[in-house]
C-alpha cells in the first residue's frame, strides 16, 4: 500500500503536513485555519474523515493556529505532549487530547507514527516519521541542528519534508536584528540550506524518492536558491519546494 503525502502549507505563516494511505491518515501540525485546511484538502481530494490524529511538533503559533477548531469540528484527537500543551493557550476538548512519548510508535490501522526528540526552542519539541507497509515518510522542520535522532530517521525515509529555512548570505545581509539572526542560526533555531544539503548528501537512503524542501523563510531564502542548491545533487531523488502560499500536489510513494 502506498503512502500519500502533501504539504498543506509550509512556512512561518503556517505549517500542516498530510500523510496517509487509502484508509487512515494523520496531520503533522495544524498551523493554518480550519477553513483553509478544509478547502486545500478538498481541492486535493483528501478527506479529514480519514485523519485519525493531529500530531503537534511544538507550541509555536505557526504549528498550532488551527488545531483547536479542526479538532473540535471534526472530532479528531490531538496528540501533544503534556509539556507542549502546558506551554500553550489551546482550547482543546479534554476527551480529544492524547499524549505521546518519544521513541514509542502509535498505530492507526496500517500506519505507524514514530515521534522523536529534536533540537528547537520549543518546550518539548518532536519530529515524526510515518510508516505504512515498509514505506516511510518524515516531517523534519524547525530543527536547529541535525542531531543523531534526525540522521537516523532521515536515513530510513522514502520521502521527507526537510527544512531548508535560510540562505546564509541572505540572512547575513538582511534586515533582521542581530538577536534574531543569532536565534535562527543557533542549535535550537532552524536549518540552513547548507545544513539541509549536508544531511541530504551524507545520510539519505538509496530509496529516497522525494524530498520536499520545507519551511523556507519569506525574507532569507527563495525557492530558486534552495532548489538550485539541491538539484545538481538530486541523483534520482525528486526535489520539490513546499509552498508557503498553497498546497502541494498529492505525492504517492510506493
Amino acid at each position: 500500500m502506498s503512502l500519500c503525502i502533501s504539504s498543506i502549507n509550509s512556512g512561518s505563516n503556517g505549517n500542516c503536513y498530510y500523510i496517509g494511505n487509502e484508509h487512515d491518515a494523520v496531520l503533522i501540525d495544524a498551523g493554518i485555519s480550519c477553513r483553509e485546511t478544509e478547502n486545500r484538502m478538498a481541492h486535493l481530494g483528501l478527506s479529514l474523515d480519514r485523519v485519525r490524529g493531529i500530531f503537534i511538533s511544538h507550541e509555536h503559533s505557526d504549528h498550532i493556529r488551527g488545531v483547536s477548531v479542526i479538532s473540535r469540528k471534526h472530532g479528531i484527537p490531538v496528540y501533544i505532549t503534556p509539556a507542549t500543551l502546558g506551554n500553550t493557550r489551546l482550547s482543546l476538548s479534554p476527551e480529544l487530547i492524547r499524549s505521546f512519548t518519544a521513541d514509542e510508535p502509535l498505530s492507526f490501522g496500517r500506519l505507524s507514527v514514530f515521534p522523536f526528540h529534536k533540537y528547537h526552542d520549543g518546550n518539548d519539541p518532536h519530529s515524526f516519521t510515518v510508516t505504512c507497509d515498509g514505506i516511510t515518510a518524515g516531517v523534519f522542520t524547525d530543527i536547529g541542528t541535525p542531531c543523531k535522532n534526525l540522521i537516523d530517521r532521515f536515513s530510513q525515509c522514502h520521502a521527507a519534508f526537510l527544512e531548508a529555512n535560510y540562505d546564509e548570505t541572505m540572512l547575513e545581509k538582511g534586515n533582521y536584528p542581530f538577536y534574531l539572526k543569532k536565534r535562527i542560526r543557533s542549535d535550537v533555531g532552524h536549518l540552513s540550506n547548507d545544513q539541509a544539503l549536508e544531511l541530504f548528501l551524507h545520510h539519505r537512503a538509496p530509496s529516497l524518492k522525494l524530498l520536499l524542501l520545507s519551511h523556507l523563510s519569506a525574507h532569507n531564502n527563495t525557492p530558486q536558491i534552495a532548489s538550485g542548491l539541491f538539484e545538481p545533487h538530486a541523483n534520482g531523488t525528486r526535489v520539490v519546494v513546499a509552498s508557503r502560499y498553497k498546497e502541494s500536489e498529492v505525492f504517492r510513494i510506493q
